[in-house]
């Protein structure tokens, strides 16, 4: 079994894969555009080879509307915002999305390394919880912190249509500021709790996303937690609504999806990569969660 089977798509590979070679794509997108880049929302959904099934991409993805709506698939949830609202894809989430939604805004994608300082790499996620595996994807904006993250985006693609990276002096300072502005409204999916009930179900979903090819039993986390089974199963169930198992289970065949949409794998093999070496029970665990079967998924994937 490999470590990573699955692609993960850089900004050049994304661009090979999903979106349409068209002359607006080249002026709407700098030659730089693998490590930052800003553009209007409804001018690159234009541009997109739909549907995108499960993938996921090496970059962070903010998608901020004015007007409209979007819709878009974000691990194993589906999610909307409408104006005044932020969508955010970290690095590494798998996502999807299938139709041209009516909306006007920006979207903007950046690598962890186009920022310098305290804000760059992994130190990303401890500063803008929203860029964590476990934040919340949506970012409602009150009428005030929408008007500043506007004129934000506005001076941000002003800049890049101007110059690209040319002058990182400028454009890295508006971005973190924009990013500021987008940690002051961000509200945690555990509301106001805090302490040790939300630590242990962040570091639960972090060792999910590494560990669920290999671990699939409740006591495993628990385990590598220093907690017993019962106390992680209240825990997680109290924070988010859902059992330790279903976590497991949904990252599982949400994995299943993106290999099924991306990879030539036979379903056994596909299976043998999530770590369930019985066919049979991992296809009764996909109907489960999609009411259809693997081989049927990768029918209607391949149709779309």
């Amino acid at each position: 079994m490999t470590n990573d089977p699955i692609k993960t798509y850089d900004g050049i590979s994304f661009r090979e894969k999903f979106i349409q070679n068209k002359p607006k794509l080249n002026e709407i997108l700098r030659p730089d555009y693998a490590r930052f880049f800003v553009v209007k929302v409804e001018d690159m959904i234009r541009l997109m080879r739909l549907p995108v099934p499960p993938t996921r991409s090496l970059g962070n993805t903010i998608i901020y509307l004015t007007e409209g709506e979007a819709i878009m698939n974000i691990g194993s949830e589906r999610y909307r915002i409408v104006a005044d609202e932020c969508l955010i894809v970290p690095a590494g989430e798998v996502f999807s999305f299938d139709n041209i939604d009516l909306n006007h805004g920006y979207l903007c994608a950046f690598q962890a390394d186009f920022l310098v300082g305290k804000f760059a790499g992994r130190e990303l996620m401890q500063e803008f919880e929203f860029l964590s595996h476990w934040g919340n994807r949506c970012i409602q904006l009150p009428a005030d912190a929408s008007g500043y993250v506007g004129q934000l985006f506005n001076r941000l693609m002003a800049e890049y249509m101007a110059s690209g990276l040319a002058h990182p002096d400028i454009i890295q300072p508006y971005f973190i500021a924009l990013l500021c502005e987008l940690n002051r409204a961000y509200k945690p999916l555990t509301g106001t709790r805090q302490g040790s009930a939300v630590t242990i179900t962040n570091r639960f979903k972090a060792l999910l996303m590494t560990q669920f090819r290999t671990h699939h039993l409740v006591t495993d986390y628990a385990s590598m937690l220093s907690i017993t089974p019962n106390h992680l199963n209240k825990t997680v169930k109290a924070i988010t609504g859902k059992s330790p198992t279903r976590w497991i289970d949904e990252a599982i065949v949400l994995e299943a999806k993106v290999l099924l949409a991306n990879s030539p794998l036979t379903v056994s093999q596909v299976a043998a990569e999530v770590g369930l070496f019985d066919a049979s029970y991992f296809t009764r665990m996909f109907r489960k969660y999609e009411g259809t079967t693997p081989l049927q998924y990768r029918k209607w994937i391949g149709k779309s």
